[in-house]
């Protein structure tokens, strides 16, 4: 089978080398609306271009494609890291363009254990538009010592390596454009382990404190992958939901993701109530992605 080349792929991701197609500059191939939920079978660069007004949207909740050779049921994910980060610029910098000033921008992105460098160089290009003002660690599976012995939770890939250790984490990089948003820290804060802290700090009254930037979210136990989570990169919806809790639900107007994928951040912003756009350039995610909605929005009708 002919290996598709970056600039043809119909694949999640939006594509650069745009003046190659100039058809796809304006195309739009499907669109779902419902409730304050839109979402676009489009090119995400041009889809922000023509639909995304300046400083219209307050957090961004995104997962690009990693470049580390995953399966997309289109897309070839081994384009050269040139390429890879010359795209990055791309559409980083019309993020940039759409995000309010006192806007989040949570990106999830990850490497792998003979590959580390990719996350921290997409950083290096993102770091010309934005600031990181938190990094957060997406644990997907840990094991804790309690009493002289271990309980494993979560689910992982495992590392068939004598050099590398198993990968149990992903990075969130929460974005900014001054380091200077306020967030809701408590929104998805935790009890006090310690129930004397309620007592002595005026902080801890409420018996919730800020979880730090390490979130435990694991995948959920599945049996088919084909029927419950067909898109081979896609994080839960608890993420995007917690993401959007953080910057602050008063804060937030409308919610975006450009990278689609079968619409985890979508589900969590109808969740939220929180108007969302999002863009996806494969058809059979995008397809999945407003199945997904609809089945949410008639479970909770």
């Amino acid at each position: 089978m002919e290996r598709l080349s970056p600039a043809r792929v119909q694949g999640k991701i939006c594509k650069p080398n745009l003046e190659l197609f100039p058809e796809k500059r304006t195309s739009v191939r499907g669109k779902f609306t419902q409730n304050n939920i839109s979402l676009y079978l489009q090119d995400c660069v041009q889809g922000m271009k023509g639909r995304i007004k300046d400083k219209e949207i307050d957090v961004v909740v995104t997962s690009p494609p990693y470049n580390l050779g995953i399966n997309y049921s289109q897309y070839d994910d081994r384009i050269s890291r040139k390429e890879y980060l010359d795209w990055a610029k791309v559409w980083v910098k019309e993020v940039a363009r759409v995000l309010s000033d006192d806007g989040s921008f949570f990106l999830n992105i990850s490497g792998k254990p003979s590959d580390p460098w990719g996350p921290f160089e997409v950083l290096s290009i993102i770091r010309n538009y934005f600031c990181l003002q938190n990094t957060i660690h997406w644990i997907k599976a840990i094991s804790i010592k309690k009493n002289g012995d271990f309980d494993s939770f979560g689910h992982y890939k495992p590392v068939n390596s004598d050099r590398f250790l198993n990968d149990c984490h992903e990075y969130i990089f929460h974005l900014t454009k001054e380091c200077n948003v306020k967030l809701d820290r408590t929104a998805i804060g935790v009890p006090y382990q310690d129930k004397s802290n309620v007592k002595r700090w005026k902080i801890a009254k409420n018996d919730v404190r800020c979880r730090g930037n390490t979130w435990f979210i694991p995948y959920k136990t599945i049996q088919s992958s084909a029927k419950e989570r067909p898109h081979p990169a896609t994080f839960p919806v608890e993420l995007a939901e917690m993401c959007i809790k953080v910057h602050g639900l008063k804060n937030t107007k409308k919610a975006m993701d450009p990278f689609l994928g079968i619409g985890n951040a979508a589900l969590a912003a109808m969740k939220l109530n929180i108007p969302f756009v999002g863009f996806e350039i494969d058809k059979e995610y995008f397809e999945i992605s407003h199945r997904n909605i609809e089945k949410a929005n008639a479970e909770v009708s």
